[in-house]
């Protein structure tokens, strides 16, 4: 399926990765972790625990795991407090007891971004477990945010994004309008983003994770999130880019029975704080910025891999598998906080 004309497709990385792979890669030949499970304060814990600290990233090879639960214990060495979804975000399956699938079709590329950037209430970081892979396919790919940050602030569009913030436009359809249909233009119902299927509950979920909302025709849950593109670190004391173009309608470009929408009738949509649209240059060059720092996740099956959710934005590109080939990620959701924004003076 080709996407429409015009369409902004990523590059993912220039070629070379940002960081050095051995910056952030732990090798486990050897450690038979399949039958000895590594626990807190173990050699392994410490080693993820103090690269995590120093990088951002941790990317386990050479497990030997086949398991995704046994994956799942080693991954919460650093992910300890994981979120439980209360609402308000967009549920993934489950793969297993607390292993959530990536929640995207495979066909279409996922743009870079922060997890749970656009409702008042996100996550620290991430887990991904990798349960299936094809060699030289699938791979995830993050970006260093620390590097983006710096270049987009020397920019016009990025002192734009500071000045004005930006706000997240998201149009949730309702279940029962669809019922016994084809799910033809439908990212997500409100009924499973917000965990209920009663609308004043729905609106009062919205409401405390910081958006407003309106009711639009067939029970269409519009919300509105206007904050900082940008987000207090508190680890290393400044504020950080928090913000893509993941949340627009271009999310869409190559989604399956979304794709043919026209852009004003997509569930999503990314404007400026002040509700002044995005040049399509802007746009480009957004999705540049991220490109210019991005590091691929060459992933084989058993590998675990563990992103702080300020310091790196993760993506990929489509996926196209051939007869007998599979690929599966499981996702662990890190612990939650409440978005700050970005704070004075600390720029």
């Amino acid at each position: 399926m080709k996407p429409l004309p015009g369409v902004i497709e990523p590059r993912w990385w220039s070629g070379v990765p940002a960081l050095a792979p051995e910056s952030f890669t732990i090798d486990c030949v050897g450690m038979d972790l399949a039958a000895n499970t590594p626990v807190a304060g173990s050699a392994l814990e410490q080693q993820m625990s103090a690269l995590f600290d120093e990088v951002g990233l941790v990317h386990l090879v050479n497990t030997g795991l086949t398991d995704l639960q046994a994956m799942r214990a080693i991954a919460k060495l650093v992910v300890a407090r994981e979120m439980q979804y209360t609402g308000g975000a967009n549920p993934r399956d489950s793969l297993e007891a607390n292993v959530y699938e990536v929640g995207a079709p495979l066909e279409t590329w996922l743009h870079y971004h922060h997890e749970m950037a656009y409702i008042g209430q996100s996550t620290k970081m991430l887990g991904f477990l990798c349960n299936k892979a094809v060699a030289g396919k699938g791979y995830t790919y993050v970006s260093d945010n620390m590097q983006a940050t710096e270049a987009i602030l020397e920019t016009e569009f990025g002192r734009k994004l500071r000045d004005l913030g930006i706000c997240y436009h998201r149009d949730l359809t309702d279940r029962e309008a669809f019922a016994g249909t084809e799910q033809i233009g439908v990212y997500n119902h409100w009924q499973k983003s917000m965990m209920t299927d009663d609308p004043d509950e729905a609106e009062a979920v919205a409401r405390s994770r910081g958006l407003e909302t309106e009711w639009g025709p067939n029970r269409l849950l519009m919300t509105r999130y206007y904050v900082s593109a940008f987000e207090y670190f508190p680890q290393l004391d400044r504020n950080v880019l928090y913000s893509s173009v993941a949340d627009d309608g271009m999310w869409f470009d190559g989604w399956p029975k979304v794709m043919h929408l026209p852009y004003e009738a997509r569930p999503l949509k990314l404007t400026f704080g002040d509700g002044t649209e995005m040049s399509r240059d802007e746009k480009q060059f957004f999705v540049d910025i991220y490109d210019r720092f991005g590091i691929p996740i060459r992933w084989s099956a058993g590998d675990i891999a563990i992103v702080c959710n300020y310091r790196f934005a993760h993506g990929r590109p489509a996926i196209h598998l051939e007869p007998g080939e599979a690929r599966e990620l499981g996702v662990l959701i890190g612990e939650a906080y409440e978005r700050v924004g970005d704070l004075p003076g600390k720029w």
